[in-house]
């Protein structure tokens, strides 16, 4: 075999450990990230889309401390996990806002039934319809782009070997939980809206006319108007989401749906 020199082994050898570092963090954000960490993407696939990030960010990324040890390893890889699993929740969030954006709008016009079990999780078909085209809209839109410039950004937020303070991080997650539900409610209102006035319409009619079965003449027309509302609002709902997904690439700290 050829013999290498001494100074290129331990060149080599300091490369391989930045990127096995990187990639320590990298895969666990990746485990997450909508549109590549789904289930129904293979585990292979999946592993090779965390190697493709984590070569193509380490040249960016702060040299990774030397460990002499397991344990300072096995340290290490917790925390670098740890922050990778945060900031990959905390995109996943803006995915689960589109899932419970459609489901507030399938409860209020009657179409939490329909097609609820065609996937693999129990989710109503507006959810399902929202979240497919969210997410398609965001790689379209250069998700791997924004969450490769994410990675690189986080190694300010999240030095590398350095715990996150357990209060700050436990903060910012109830924060980023609340802005998904704002996120979720925004979206939906529209649905809303259209159930409010619905009832309202429908109580009316069921006192100026008690005799008349207004809940089988009204069920046609709010599956009719939701059906309606959602060909129409789908675009502006999906714009305004996807502007909320950006900012939090810009902002993950300060950002506001």
């Amino acid at each position: 075999m050829i013999a290498l020199p001494p100074e290129l082994l331990t060149l080599f050898s300091a490369e391989l450990w930045q990127v096995f570092a990187v990639f320590l963090r990298v895969s666990a954000l990746v485990s997450v990230l909508p549109a590549f960490g789904e289930s129904s993407i293979p585990m292979r696939v999946r592993f090779g889309v965390a190697a493709a990030f984590s070569m193509i960010i380490a040249p960016a990324t702060p040299p990774a401390p030397a460990v002499a040890d397991p344990v300072q390893f096995a340290a290490l890889a917790g925390i670098e996990a740890l922050a990778g699993l945060a900031m990959g929740l905390g995109i996943r969030l803006f995915a689960m806002a589109l899932q419970v954006a459609g489901m507030i709008a399938a409860q209020a016009t009657s179409l939490s039934q329909l097609l609820g079990g065609a996937v693999s999780e129990p989710t109503p078909a507006m959810g399902h319809l929202l979240t497919m085209a969210g997410l398609t809209l965001a790689v379209m839109a250069g998700l791997h782009v924004r969450a490769a410039e994410f990675l690189i950004r986080s190694y300010t937020l999240f030095p590398v070997g350095e715990l996150p303070a357990a209060a700050s991080l436990t903060q910012w997650g109830v924060a980023q939980v609340g802005r998904m539900f704002a996120l979720a409610f925004g979206l939906a209102a529209p649905f809303v809206i259209l159930s409010l006035i619905y009832n309202l319409a429908l109580g009316a009619i069921n006192r100026a006319m008690p005799q008349l079965m207004v809940a089988f003449v009204g069920a046609p027309l709010i599956t009719f108007g939701g059906m309606a509302l959602l060909l129409v609002a789908t675009p502006v709902i999906l714009s305004v989401w996807l502007d909320a997904l950006m900012a939090f690439f810009q902002d993950p700290v300060g950002a506001r749906p």
